[in-house]
């Protein structure tokens, strides 16, 4: 009671809805109708477990189902449904708060193993009143490795009258061997018409004002938790006065509307980049941050999605009178566009954070969204989606002259009784020496394949008469040279023409090496070249790749290769010096200059060495 001038005001006391409008009997739980009717059977049965474990999201009704378990296995006029009468002693000091029987322990500040002690100590003394001693232990998981075994035997052998009710959000966090000692229950999130629903009742019976749509957004923005959305309700009804509106809900939410999400794909589906970043200057204008609008976007491109196909439909979770406009909107939006634009959105929003520039982290969003259906149809071939082929890094590879196609023509000589010729790859002896890919493509219709027979329209004529007659008169057709095997005689004289090239070349020191190295033939393709030192040995490693292309090209054969040897019995000789490591050369020098010894001494130097 306040007095303010003589005037004398009462003020009662406000209880936020959460705990005004918490459910008193199994009947008024929302969403778990699974567990309620579980638990009303096991009491009527006279089936109760000593111990229970419920667990599931945060605001759905685990702690509530736990006293109204415990104030009804205590109620001394039950129902034939298994409910509590409400009107008993026992029913009445349990809603007073003065019940005997019933023990809450929160885990999340009494932890240790001294509690948990202190809890086992009092399930020793059974109950002045009543059948049971209930003991409820919230936010179970929080409990410490060695209050859980502290806890083991109490929990597989509690007296009679003890019953326990653990409660969690994180079953994975609890120990296996608590798990099998409990009777488990699994809570489920609310879904949004429960929660519409239990929202509509209370309006009603607070005589407020409410939209269906703005219900409807507090359902969707509590995700399940029905706590969450009471308190929403709560803070909604003071922000506007006692009128919860759509409009109103959606600024005090900090929520977007949909119409700017409809502009953005339309502006994105013309294509107009103009409008598209106009309208994201608005909505930043109006305070919404980026990523929200990143999350809002992807969020109603998602329901697009959902809406492409009848089966989906239903996943659709939008406010009452939106659902024809998003099928509209559906029906012209493509899937790929669709598809990748929620990729591109996805991936924007795990990078927003690390973006220096927020804004413009999120115009390049749009802009990618923007020039994506242009994307799409160049991607689109005959109405066929062109996959490009995807390359994971660097490939390294060297360029060096590919020859012309190469066809077998010794074969002509084999030709068997049934006209048939065989292609030979290992020496080829013709090649068109002019491009006629394009004209073969139009005329040769399989791969042509090593000793594989080819029917010559039942003559015995040559495929390189053939190839002449067909196309002799635009193509130049001649025979190739086949593949010589290694000579020391031409091998020295292409070795001095490159060696000539490595003089005009002006590389010196090259050119001598070439000069007095020594050349040896190990079999038809391979061959070494011994040179004297080291230093030799890597002069001719410099120009190994265009040697080696050099004599390829001379003997006409790929498969040439060579070895570079240094002679053993030829050292190199390397100056003292070099041969020294610091602490050495110091030495060196102090005996030839005994003062520098004594310099040292004198100014007590460290040396670094």
């Amino acid at each position: 009671m306040l007095t303010f001038g003589g005037v004398t005001a009462i003020m009662d006391n406000f209880i936020v809805s959460a705990r005004k409008y918490r459910p008193q009997n199994f009947n008024t739980v929302v969403g778990q109708q699974h567990i309620t009717t579980t638990l009303k059977n096991a009491i009527r049965n006279n089936q109760l477990a000593h111990a229970f474990l419920f667990c599931g999201p945060r605001g759905v009704g685990k702690t509530t189902c736990a006293r109204i378990l415990a104030k009804t296995i205590n109620c001394t006029n039950q129902t034939p449904e298994g409910e509590a009468c409400n009107t008993c002693n026992s029913c009445t000091s349990f809603d007073a708060g003065t019940s005997m029987n019933i023990h809450e322990l929160d885990a999340a500040s009494n932890n240790s193993v001294d509690d948990i002690r202190a809890l086992v100590e009092q399930v020793r003394f059974a109950p002045q009143a009543g059948k049971y001693k209930v003991y409820i232990v919230d936010e179970v998981h929080m409990l410490s490795a060695s209050a859980f075994n502290a806890f083991l035997k109490t929990l597989e052998e509690p007296p009679p009258y003890a019953i326990f009710i653990l409660a969690t959000t994180e079953k994975h966090k609890i120990l296996p061997t608590i798990l099998s000692r409990c009777q488990i229950f699994d809570f489920k999130r609310i879904t949004n018409n429960d929660t519409v629903e239990h929202l509509q009742e209370i309006v009603d019976k607070e005589s407020i004002k409410a939209d269906k749509a703005a219900l409807q957004v507090i359902a969707q923005k509590s995700e399940g938790c029905m706590r969450d959305s009471l308190s929403i309700l709560d803070k909604i009804v003071s922000f506007t006065n006692g009128i919860v509106t759509y409009q109103n809900t959606l600024e005090h939410l900090n929520i977007l509307d949909d119409d700017y999400y409809f502009k953005l794909l339309d502006s994105m589906q013309s294509q107009d980049l103009a409008s598209a970043m106009l309208l994201f200057d608005e909505i930043n204008r109006k305070g919404f941050e980026g990523d929200l609008v990143i999350n809002g976007f992807a969020e109603f491109i998602r329901n697009l999605l959902v809406c492409k196909d009848p089966k989906s439909a239903a996943l659709l979770e939008v406010v009452e009178g939106m659902q024809s406009k998003y099928i509209q909107a559906a029906e012209k939006s493509g899937v790929s566009f669709l598809v990748s634009a929620l990729n591109i959105l996805n991936e924007s929003e795990i990078n927003y954070k690390m973006a220096r520039n927020k804004r413009l982290h999120v115009e390049l969003t749009l802009i990618k969204l923007n020039f994506l259906q242009q994307a799409i149809e160049l991607s689109v071939d005959n109405g066929q989606l062109v996959k490009k082929k995807r390359v994971d890094g660097p490939i390294a590879f060297k360029l060096k002259q590919v020859p012309s196609i190469q066809i077998s023509a010794q074969a002509t000589a084999v030709a068997a009784p049934e006209s048939k010729l065989y292609i030979e790859t290992p020496k080829p002896a013709a090649v068109i020496t002019k491009p006629v890919v394009a004209e073969i493509k139009n005329t040769i219709t399989e791969p042509i394949k090593p000793k594989t027979p080819i029917q010559l329209g039942g003559t015995k004529k040559g495929l390189l008469d053939s190839l002449r007659e067909r196309y002799g008169e635009q193509y130049t057709i001649e025979e190739v040279k086949e593949a010589e095997v290694l000579n020391l005689e031409k091998l020295k004289s292409l070795w001095d023409a490159f060696a000539v090239t490595l003089e005009e070349q002006k590389k010196h020191s090259s050119f001598g090496t070439f000069k007095i190295a020594r050349l040896s033939i190990e079999n038809e393709i391979f061959f070494t070249i011994s040179v004297g030192s080291i230093t030799s040995q890597k002069f001719v490693e410099q120009e190994r790749m265009s040697l080696l292309e050099h004599l390829q090209k001379g003997f006409n054969n790929r498969s040439i290769s060579f070895e570079i040897l240094v002679d053993a019995s030829e050292q190199e000789e390397v100056p003292v010096h070099l041969r020294l490591n610091s602490r050495q050369k110091f030495e060196r020098i102090a005996e030839q200059f005994p003062l520098v010894r004594e310099l040292k001494d004198r100014l007590k130097m460290d040396i670094d060495y």
